[in-house]
Parts: C-alpha cells; sequence; structure tokens
C-alpha cells in the first residue's frame, strides 16, 4: 500500500479482503516497453495450485515444441512446478529466474500457455496467479482470501500507461477478477468503486 492510502480501509467483499490500493493505483500492461520482463526475472516461479498443474501437464503436448531446450530440460528432470523456498508450488523455472513457460514473438516475451489458449488449442489459459498481477492473493487460515498490490520496478511503463488511461488496477483486471471469483462479486467491487472512491462504471 502507498503511503496515500495507509490510511484508506480494507475492503470485505465476501470473504475476500481488498486493499485500496485496487482502487487508487493505475495500471495497464505496456508490452511495447517492458517486452514481457515479468516471466523472466524474478528468483522463483509463478505460485500455481495442485489443479493449476494438472492443467499445465494437460496442455504441455501441445506447448512442448515452444519451449526453449533449457525449458524442456527442467521440466523433464523436476516436472511442470516445484516447491520453493517457501514452501510454496510455483512454475518451474529456467537459470534460477525464467520462467520454462515463456516463448518469444517478435522479441517480446510471451506466456506459451496463454498463446495456445487464445488460438483456441488448449482449454488451460495460465496460472492465476499471472492473471492476476500486480495483484497478488493470499489465503488465509480462517479461509479468508487478501489481494494486495505489488509494486515492481519493472512495471513502472505499466503505471505510466495506467495513469495515462486513467485505468484503476481492478478495472485493468477486470476479466481475471471475474474468472477468479464471478460475476456478482465483481458488481459488487463495482459499488464500493463508485460508492467510495467515485469511479464512474462503463
Amino acid at each position: 500500500m502507498t503511503d496515500n492510502n495507509k490510511y484508506l480501509p480494507i475492503i470485505q467483499i465476501g470473504n475476500v479482503l481488498v486493499s485500496p490500493d485496487l482502487f487508487t493505483e493505475r495500471f495497464c500492461c505496456d508490452l511495447d516497453a517492458c517486452k514481457g520482463a515479468c516471466c523472466i526475472e524474478g528468483d522463483a516461479g509463478a505460485p500455481v495450485t495442485p489443479d493449476e498443474i494438472a492443467g499445465i501437464e494437460s496442455a504441455l503436448d501441445t506447448v512442448w515444441n515452444e519451449l526453449s531446450a533449457g525449458a524442456q530440460a527442467v521440466i523433464d528432470r523436476q516436472g511442470v512446478a516445484y516447491t520453493d523456498e517457501e514452501g510454496d508450488l510455483v512454475t518451474s523455472i529456467v537459470n534460477g529466474k525464467d520462467c520454462a513457460f515463456t516463448c518469444y514473438e517478435n522479441g517480446c516475451c510471451l506466456c506459451a500457455l496463454e498463446r495456445a489458449w487464445r488460438n483456441g488449442r488448449t482449454s488451460f489459459c495460465k496460472p492465476m496467479s499471472c492473471s492476476l498481477y500486480p495483484i497478488r492473493e493470499r489465503t488465509f487460515r480462517d479461509g479468508t482470501i487478501g489481494l494486495n498490490y505489488n509494486r515492481w520496478k519493472i512495471c513502472d511503463s505499466a503505471r505510466r500507461k495506467g495513469a495515462e488511461l486513467d485505468l484503476p488496477v481492478y478495472k485493468f483486471l477486470r476479466q481475471p477478477l471475474i474468472r477468479r471469483f464471478g460475476e456478482d462479486w465483481y458488481r459488487e467491487l463495482e459499488k464500493v468503486a463508485e460508492e467510495m472512491f467515485g469511479h464512474k462504471q462503463s
């Protein structure tokens, strides 16, 4: 949460606790500027669930030839995911940072899984943690879910573009949030945005 928002309340919608940053911060991915750096930076893979691991495995044959030789070797050795130092399941990575499922198109790093899904070749898109970024999700012991905005230096261009478009994080991620929590939940989110933050809904 940014300093300007530290006194704003956490908002609860159903069993989901939402950081006010999702309403006050602006964001829009700018692939022309960042070239998909989020897929090849960091020190661990993307968080995944057991169901998502099964989804990745079901799509693996479809995207296999689009993966690098290094990625294929890692997957052959340890599978599509591993348990990181914090005990979380994450996608396999190459050279300590690159997601194994990256591919390249016109000099831009893309997700091979998502590209296959968009082309109608698989039924699995990509891990929800990737679809929801820059939102990070955390599940607490009582089953409550927390949604926080993650600020990463490599996404400076996305913040600039979001500011130019006046696009709040929750609007940029409308479709992933609906896929994760449903239409009714998202409508409640929009009501909060309108009542608390004065956002007009299209």
